[in-house]
């Protein structure tokens, strides 16, 4: 792979590049070397493109780390929603006997009481005979 991206023409472009505006000289013009510039920019092109091969090496890690965290982080995400998902079920199927539940030990409370009340009232009259 990184010999196929060295050698392939798509990873070197030709960026034009662009001087600094030079302030205008009055009436002197100096001339300029043209055939020097387009032998200097080739030059200094890829020297910023070119990257060396223990760097291209040490972004080729980063990329398939961050590559394999993220296959992770969605493999987690998943199971962490099927998980929720399979809770939220097992909750809805467990609500209703919940409120059964609810309901059966409310009516047992108010069926002690009731009981409490007999045995009181019976008491009650027991110590009324004994008088």
């Amino acid at each position: 792979m990184t010999d196929s991206l060295w050698n392939s023409e798509a990873a070197v472009q030709d960026y034009p590049q662009q001087e600094p505006p030079q302030p205008e000289q009055p009436q002197q013009e100096q001339p300029q070397p043209q055939a020097e510039k387009p032998a200097e920019e080739p030059a200094a092109e890829s020297g910023a493109l070119a990257l060396s091969v223990d760097e291209f090496s040490a972004l080729e890690e980063r990329v398939l780390r961050a590559v394999n965290l993220v296959k992770h982080e969605r493999q987690e995400r998943a199971a962490a929603e099927e998980r929720a998902s399979a809770a939220e079920a097992k909750l809805s199927e467990q609500a209703p006997l919940a409120e059964n539940l609810q309901k059966e030990v409310s009516n047992l409370h108010a069926e002690r009481d009731d009981v409490r009340k007999r045995v009181e009232r019976l008491l009650a009259q027991l110590d009324a005979l004994e008088l």
